[in-house]
């Protein structure tokens, strides 16, 4: 990645491709309003089910709790944002933000008015500051131009105390396991996409994105980076996906 005199990032990755940092937005937008129709179908057929368990552990991890003021940013089809509802008996107030209205019309369709939706952009949140009480984000950051300028946004609309809790595929630690999951994610996954999405580049740039994501320490670093305290992670399923966490101290 290289970077202008004002320090940001002048590139940022698309898959295995570097493309101009400000392009990049345009071409998630454009991707996931591709797929928007076949996510929850492509999703349980990549990880055969597995996602869901991941999920349900996710939100264990971020111990909603009734009255809570919660982002769901990058948040899809809704997935993470009802989990939390089911968790607080509906008393919670959740919002869903998402870069592709594709994918948003598609959470609308699926869970309508039971959490707000709003289509935005991950590193200009149209939120004040200190704002929610908790904000997650599941197979999402990899997809942003700049993790770090993302991190420092979500630190901004944090409370004090308040938590970010990320799921995100990551660095598979168990031996073995890595070549299996490496045969399987670039070989497999794009032909299920062309199958099943019709769009073989969506689900190639999808593991490429994921290779091209940061290592769980590395993250945790970024993480501090960004202003949070506590930053930790724990592997599920070897590694394939990881929850980090962290709190905005003041």
């Amino acid at each position: 990645m290289t970077r202008d005199d004002d320090d940001q990032p002048a590139t940022s990755s698309f898959g295995f491709t570097q493309v101009a940092r400000e392009e990049k937005p345009r071409l998630v937008q454009d991707l996931f309003n591709r797929v928007a129709d076949d996510y929850d179908v492509m999703n349980d057929l990549m990880s055969l089910g597995v996602h869901r368990l991941w999920k349900d552990s996710f939100v264990s991890h971020l111990r909603p709790f009734k009255g809570m003021n919660l982002l769901d940013l990058a948040g899809g089809t809704g997935d993470i944002a009802a989990r939390v509802l089911d968790r607080t008996d509906n008393q919670a107030d959740v919002v869903v933000c998402d870069l592709s209205e594709g994918m948003v019309r598609a959470g609308k369709k699926r869970f309508g008015a039971r959490m707000g939706w709003v289509v935005g952009d991950a590193l200009r949140l149209p939120f004040s500051d200190r704002h929610f009480d908790g904000v997650t984000m599941a197979f999402g950051l990899r997809n942003v131009a700049d993790i770090d300028a993302c991190l420092r946004e979500i630190h901004r609309v944090l409370k004090p105390g308040g938590r970010f809790c990320c799921l995100e595929f990551s660095q598979v630690h168990w031996p073995v396991l890595d070549r299996i999951y490496e045969e399987y994610s670039f070989k497999l996954i794009p032909r299920i996409g062309a199958m099943v999405a019709k769009d073989r580049a969506a689900y190639q740039y999808l593991v490429e994105s994921i290779r091209r994501f940061p290592p769980q320490e590395e993250l945790v670093m970024k993480m501090r980076n960004a202003g949070f305290g506590a930053a930790k992670y724990a592997n599920l399923s070897g590694g394939i996906a990881a929850m980090h966490s962290g709190l905005r101290v003041a």
